[in-house]
């Protein structure tokens, strides 16, 4: 893509991707004949979709996938060719259904991820170091969710990753939910995670009922190592926590068609703003070596753009709204919704 930096390079790795195909209709009938007004199919996941949002911006972002042989169609079908990077496997991707009525309701049904063989994760590992060093990436992406090993039935182990990321000055950004995230958020081995309030309450093993709740969370993660925290409270934006603080960022609000990879989004506009802003050496905001208030006020102004667009992954960031940072979030205010462990 012209005008892309090679120094604000990141890396994603998908572990388990998704072909979602989205239907379109004007009014659900649970039980009976729905007629799709539009369909759309998309080659996805979490670290597909921040991906295509960093291009959008003109960031190196390669997406490195392991996609099933059964459909070696899939990449040109979906426009996915320049973005990913296939370490192909046996079997075949699964699929998920987004239903979207003209309300903006959105209903999703989700395969769970296919297992991979003990060499096959070996070489999905294999693709991603030698995509973080050809790209001279500074990031990676770890997102979605995590399969299993075909043989013990245990998730995949990140151990590896972590040590070479490590090794070579590399940070981690890690999107996941259930177990692998409540392993990994204590291990203090990522410098950011991005939980939602129910995801967080899991990882602590309490019930969130209030914004400080959600602080003292985040928190109590950064101290066993994690740089930030970016807490996502839906349309109230996000809370961000280091070790040094806590503060807010959110946009007005907008009109929300397709919720599906709104927090990809986000994701991919705070990497988009703390790669191409660099902090001088030795310099830190709120004790992280990144920039992570501009990345949270540029991560809300995407997440917002993205529930404004019918796909996925987001299509522009065009006319992007404004964004506000809270300095002081209200520690008081309760939830929307209490978030469970």
């Amino acid at each position: 893509m012209t005008g892309i930096s090679h120094n604000t390079a990141v890396v994603t790795l998908t572990p388990a991707p998704v072909l979602d195909r989205t239907y379109f209709v004007h009014d659900l009938i649970p039980g009976g004949v729905n007629r799709a007004d539009g369909v759309g199919e998309e080659l996805s996941g979490k670290g597909i979709n921040v991906s295509r949002g960093l291009y959008l911006a003109g960031i190196e972002a390669p997406a490195v996938v392991p996609v099933g042989n059964g459909d070696t169609s899939v990449l040109e079908r979906t426009g996915s060719t320049k973005i990913v990077r296939p370490l192909w496997v046996e079997g075949t991707l699964r699929v998920s259904t987004t239903i979207i009525e003209n309300h903006g309701t959105t209903t999703r049904i989700t395969e769970p991820p296919r297992p991979l063989t003990a060499d096959d994760w070996q070489a999905v590992m294999d693709l991603t170091e030698k995509t973080v060093i050809e790209t001279g990436a500074k990031w990676l992406v770890i997102a979605g969710s995590h399969p299993v090993d075909q043989l013990t039935g245990e998730f995949i182990d990140l151990t590896r990753l972590f040590d070479r990321m490590d090794q070579m000055g590399v940070r981690i950004a890690l999107d996941t939910s259930g177990k692998p995230l409540n392993t990994w958020a204590r291990s203090g081995r990522a410098a950011i995670i991005k939980p939602n309030c129910e995801e967080l309450a899991s990882a602590v093993g309490r019930t969130l009922l209030t914004v400080g709740d959600v602080i003292d969370a985040a928190t109590e993660l950064c101290n066993h190592g994690i740089e930030a925290v970016l807490a996502s409270m839906g349309s109230d934006g996000i809370i961000a926590v280091t070790k040094e603080g806590a503060f807010g960022a959110k946009t007005a609000p907008v009109k929300v068609i397709n919720t599906v990879g709104a927090g990809d989004a986000t994701l991919a506009g705070f990497l988009s703003a703390v790669t191409t802003n660099p902090l001088a050496e030795g310099e830190t905001v709120l004790g992280v070596g990144f920039d992570v208030i501009r990345g949270a006020l540029t991560g809300v102004q995407w997440g917002a753009i993205a529930v404004t667009q019918p796909s996925s992954g987001l299509e522009n960031i065009d006319h992007l709204p404004e964004s506000f940072l809270i300095e002081a979030p209200d520690r008081n205010k309760y939830l929307e919704e209490p978030a469970h462990a």
